[in-house]
């Protein structure tokens, strides 16, 4: 219900039968009133949503704080893609081809359309299904057989329920699972607070204690991380993103979490995490050619120790080349994201396009 006291517009909502008048609300009122409405858990069995399970009315009361403040930006989180972007030497190519401009026979009608090739679902600003990633039971050698068949998914899904050809699409965990991710957002500044002011550099972790270090230089410990937030990460990684990539270094190595910090940010049931980097996980210099190991901390057997965590063990969604330089520059540390996939189905990833609506703090 909306009501006018005084000029200014006050909110009222009804939360488990207790009024709360927007107008005076603060934004921890929001919070902890929120949290009983945030379920975390466990999931019924058949279960493909994973964290995002979370998103409801409680994620949704607290973005309306936000959403209702006359300061509020919104803030764009994702980079534009085009054919000369940075592209991921893990996927396919990325080639728009404009056609040229059809003009139907009869009529005053023309227009534009244009085809594209190759991957755009791991290409660009984009998210991880739950299906993008499994588990073996051992590391395998590179010399027999691909083991492939006995992955196991998040959920305990097999191989065989989720790919079982080679050719198949996901049956199980892919993106037209993911519903609309309608929620908090805490952005924490490794780049000033583990990079000292600079770009981090490739293979320096934010371990779990710069994770609770930035909360509290940022105002946020007494908040901390809850059921149904999404984490940005702004790393300083993404200022050497270019388009177009003359250069040829951006997905070449990067920073990223390290293990212990995925454990503990999953431990606080984030929806999902989204860093300035193409890996999330770091990526030493010279670990993709192989001339180098992973970062220090990562098990054995697990170079991609943060994917492996997030999408197979908790259910937990990964965003990569995120754009949050601007975000950072404003101080914007709690914000409403919305993020919406496309609903490719059986996609193992989806372009997308992060929005964060929040009050700048500079």
């Amino acid at each position: 219900m909306k009501k006018l006291i005084g000029g200014a517009v006050a909110w009222s909502l009804c939360v488990g039968g207790a009024s709360l008048a927007w107008a005076q609300a603060t934004e921890e009122d929001v919070t902890k009133r929120s949290t009983r409405l945030v379920p975390t858990g466990p999931w019924p069995a058949g279960d493909e949503r994973g964290m995002a399970n979370a998103v409801g009315p409680g994620t949704w009361l607290r973005c309306s704080w936000y959403l209702a403040q006359p300061k509020a930006r919104v803030y764009e989180a994702s980079r534009v893609r085009s054919n000369t972007m940075p592209l991921s030497p893990f996927s396919g190519p990325y080639v728009v081809k404009p056609a040229p401009t059809t003009v139907l026979p009869g009529t005053q009608h023309a227009f534009n359309m244009e085809s594209l090739t190759g991957d755009p679902g791991q290409q660009g600003t984009q998210i991880d299904a739950l299906g993008h990633f499994a588990a073996l039971p051992q590391p395998w050698d590179g010399k027999s057989d691909s083991p492939a068949d006995g992955a196991v998914y998040y959920g305990g899904y097999k191989q065989a329920d989720v790919k079982p050809t080679p050719d198949s699409p996901l049956l199980k965990l892919g993106m037209d699972k993911v519903p609309p991710i309608v929620t908090s957002a805490v952005l924490l500044d490794a780049k000033t607070y583990v990079g000292k002011g600079e770009p981090m550099k490739p293979g320096q972790l934010v371990t779990a204690q710069d994770i609770q270090g930035m909360l509290k230089a940022q105002g946020l410990a007494r908040r901390g991380l809850l059921p149904g937030d999404v984490l940005y990460v702004y790393t300083g990684w993404g200022d050497f993103w270019r388009d177009p990539d003359t250069e040829k270094f951006y997905y070449t190595k990067a920073p990223g979490l390290s293990y212990d910090a995925a454990r503990y940010v999953g431990e606080r049931r984030i929806v999902a995490v989204a860093l300035d980097t193409p890996f999330v996980d770091p990526v030493n210099e010279g670990q993709l050619q192989g001339k180098s190991g992973p970062a220090a901390g990562t098990p054995q057997g697990l170079p991609f120790a943060v994917h492996h965590h997030m999408l197979t063990q908790m259910g937990i969604h990964h965003i990569e080349n995120a754009d949050l330089g601007e975000l950072a520059r404003d101080k914007v540390w709690t914000s409403c994201t919305m993020i919406l996939p496309a609903l490719e189905k059986g996609a193992a990833g989806s372009a997308v396009r992060p929005v964060a609506i929040g009050v700048p703090r500079r």
